[in-house]
């Protein structure tokens, strides 16, 4: 697959003041840009972008995790920037959001046939040459059809040291085989959620394992305590399978009065994926 990297380097108003355009670029420092990346998709060429939100006021010589977000099917990755504001702002890590081909992660039977793996690959690849980068943490939420992918990237690289899927459980065409390393999974459910139900089953062309189900089949593969410690958190369910091979986590969070947009429902949901890998 030929794959063109082409980089926009309009830096925007993201440095130190102790850092100037010159010292960033001379120390090749990842900053807020948009970054451009022709894959060649059905015979064709394709630019698909991904945006990067770098902390406001940053220190070049610190190393931030990447937080890589994959929007929801019929989403685009400009609904990241602000969502994910506050920790960026914040210097708590840089953002990563990349476009899905025609608005979708291909799964399957979505409309986008691209090879997200690939796209996804070359991302990290790019980012690596970053000298701000810490490249032992480096984490991917999705949403929806966005989660899926990060299930998938889970299963099928090594670039992740944990992953949160939020609305979407495990699809049983997710191939997770011996070469899939132990990443740290938190996935977040709605009880209410009668796009993808937390009991599974066929669904969007895809068959779902229930989201009890597919915590457990993380649990699993990584050699965890298939035992979970159950606590009620404000009403919720959280399941927690540990001591998993590589210190990995498997927790499974269940929101008894959220549907399908969590957020809206549990306004404190990135705040707790945030916490739950910077704790990693």
């Amino acid at each position: 697959m030929n794959i063109l990297i082409l980089i926009t380097v309009a830096l925007l108003s993201c440095k130190h003041d102790k850092d100037s355009a010159e010292e960033v670029i001379a120390r090749n420092i990842l900053t807020t840009k948009t970054i451009e990346i022709d894959q060649q998709i059905d015979g064709q060429m394709v630019s698909r972008s991904v945006i990067v939100q770098a902390p406001s006021v940053f220190d070049a010589a610190t190393k931030y995790p990447l937080v890589f977000a994959f929007h929801g099917g019929g989403g685009n990755n400009n609904h990241w920037v602000n969502t994910l504001k506050q920790f960026t702002d914040s210097g708590a890590f840089i953002g990563i959001y990349p476009q899905g081909h025609l608005n979708f992660w291909n799964l399957g039977p979505e409309p986008s046939t691209a090879d997200d793996v690939a796209f996804v690959n070359i991302i990290v690849e790019t980012l690596l040459t970053y000298t701000n980068v810490d490249s032992e943490k480096i984490f991917a939420i999705g949403a929806s059809n966005g989660a899926g992918m990060v299930n998938t990237l889970a299963a099928k690289t090594q670039h992740f040291k944990a992953i949160a899927p939020v609305a979407t459980q495990l699809i049983r065409s997710i191939d997770i085989s011996q070469q899939t390393k132990p990443v740290s999974i938190f996935q977040i459910n709605g009880a209410q959620d009668n796009v993808i139900p937390i009991e599974g089953g066929e669904r969007l062309g895809h068959s779902f394992f229930s989201a009890y189900e597919s915590a457990r089949k993380w649990a699993v593969q990584f050699g965890c305590d298939l035992s979970p410690v159950e606590t009620i958190i404000a009403g919720n369910t959280s399941y927690v399978f540990s001591d998993c091979s590589d210190q990995a986590v498997v927790q499974y969070l269940r929101i008894e009065n959220a549907g399908h947009r969590i957020p809206y429902d549990y306004p404190q949901l990135w705040q707790h994926i945030w916490t739950f890998f910077s704790l990693l």
